[in-house]
């Protein structure tokens, strides 16, 4: 069985980086405040509440459907900015 032939090995270039040019570190964003967090957590909660006591007291009529669900997608749409 014949042997494997060995490849050649590149030549580096001396001086070069093979990563590229460094670059500076990303700005880290500071965490979100506390009444980012509350807010968020308080529309969600109230949201799911409406749309709780819409199925159980009909007494909201049609509009308390719409507001708790606007106010549970308001609260999931605020964790995409959540650090």
């Amino acid at each position: 069985m014949p042997a494997m032939p060995k490849s050649k090995t590149r030549k580096k270039k001396k001086g070069s980086n093979s990563h590229g040019p460094a670059q500076p570190a990303p700005k880290r964003k500071p965490p979100s405040p506390r009444w980012y967090v509350i807010t968020m957590f308080a529309a969600m909660g109230v949201g799911v509440l409406l749309v709780i006591f819409n199925y159980v007291f009909t007494f909201f009529g049609g509009w308390g459907l719409w507001v708790g669900l606007a106010g549970l997608a308001g609260g999931f749409l605020m964790t995409t900015n959540y650090r």
